[in-house]
């Protein structure tokens, strides 16, 4: 355990405090068992190290960060950590990565049940290891979900300007007014390409050059390994699965039609409508339908999405289309605090109140004119006026 520890002092002290996230004000860190999930290089181990480096310099002692990635677990199990910690008088422990530990949904639960006084914090990077988990970890864990930089985010790591988080009502009621605070401190279309390209995973700030070939292999991790292993996936499938990633990254934007889609990369209906499933439950994609309600692995999404712009410009590189760009952004934004669904009215219905019809700085409102709540989120304008609002300022909702 004593490795552990050098360990973990050694990376609190290369933790940098320079930019916290906005996540960490909003996780309740007096629960007993906190779970964070989000893609790998989301930036949960920073999260960790800056809230023990912050909040428990008192309490250094009796707290211990541990990787269950690490090789000290080839011969030592999760339990026997806990009960030396505990024994030695430890009160806050930090799991990074668990889901490269077998077994530990159900060693954390006896855990939990065996050691009242101890206060645990996981993160797992396999959605799908954590969504399998949760009938074991039920009633008892707390899980947070962990985005990529929102564009505010972005802007504050760029320039070091700190902005602040706009709600959705304070968008839609003043919009002019915030916009106008905002332009007076930065220029946000200086920033908005890069973040739409390169801004989305905190891990570009290390090597720029190499960013997009680090996401490509975020991307294989997920389709090569996880959802063969937990969702039974034919290994012989991934390239088919690789070109329907482009297919929607290409499309302006992608609404399936699974029968001619099915024919063209030789994907039978059944097992097509799974996968479409599998790739929005491993956050890979978003899919978008008409009812939110007992939506199955064998029911149609209306409209498919990348997660994120820069996985369109992963996969499309220089053929990504603008409105799916357009679009991508306002959906990957919205969804962190927003339930979004599909609508004949406009591109998306936002809390079942809220329609929004998206499109560049000509777009009219004859499409939304008859509907009522109804916005035009317009791409390069600095500024809206009446319902229509600037698509950029939708990138400060966290």
């Amino acid at each position: 355990m004593e490795f552990l520890i050098e360990q973990f002092r050694q990376k609190l002290k290369y933790t940098s405090l320079d930019f916290v996230r906005s996540l960490m004000s909003e996780i309740n860190w007096n629960a007993r068992l906190i779970g964070i999930k989000g893609a790998r290089g989301i930036g949960k181990t920073t999260l960790l190290l800056q809230y023990i480096k912050l909040n428990l310099s008192e309490s250094f002692n009796q707290t211990l960060y541990v990787s269950l990635d690490d090789i000290w677990f080839n011969n030592h199990s999760l339990v026997h950590l806990v009960r030396d910690f505990e024994r030695q008088g430890g009160k806050y422990l930090f799991l990074d990565e668990v889901h490269k530990y077998p077994g530990w949904a159900q060693e954390l639960k006896n855990v939990y049940d065996n050691y009242p006084a101890l206060k645990i914090v996981f993160t797992g990077s396999s959605l799908l290891e954590i969504l399998n988990a949760r009938a074991d970890l039920s009633r008892r864990a707390v899980v947070y979900s962990m985005q990529g930089f929102s564009f505010r985010e972005h802007i504050s790591v760029e320039t070091g300007v700190d902005l602040p988080v706009l709600s959705l009502d304070q968008i839609i009621k003043n919009h002019h007014e915030e916009a106008q605070k905002i332009n007076e401190r930065i220029k946000p279309f200086e920033h908005f390409e890069k973040y739409l390209k390169y801004g989305y995973f905190p891990f570009y700030m290390e090597q720029p050059d190499l960013y997009l070939m680090r996401l490509g292999e975020v991307l294989n991790m997920v389709l090569e390994i996880e959802l063969p292993l937990l969702r039974n996936i034919d290994l012989a499938y991934v390239a088919k699965v690789k070109q329907l990633l482009v297919i929607i990254a290409e499309s302006v934007p992608f609404i399936p039609n699974v029968s001619k889609l099915s024919n063209k990369i030789g994907i039978n209906r059944a097992t097509l409508l799974s996968y479409l499933h599998y790739l929005d439950e491993i956050g890979l994609t978003q899919n978008l339908y008409k009812s939110a309600r007992g939506i199955s692995k064998l029911q149609k999404p209306s409209k498919i999405y990348l997660d994120n712009t820069n996985l369109i410009y992963l996969m499309a590189r220089q053929n990504a289309d603008k409105g799916n760009l357009r679009e991508t952004f306002f959906l990957n934004q919205l969804t962190y605090r927003h339930s979004l669904r599909y609508t004949e009215n406009g591109d998306f219905l936002v809390d079942d109140k809220f329609t929004f019809e998206i499109g560049g700085k000509g777009k009219k409102t004859k499409q939304i004119e008859s509907v009522e709540n109804a916005y035009v989120v317009a791409d390069d304008i600095l500024y809206g006026y009446q319902n229509k609002i600037p698509l950029w300022l939708f990138g400060f909702l966290y």
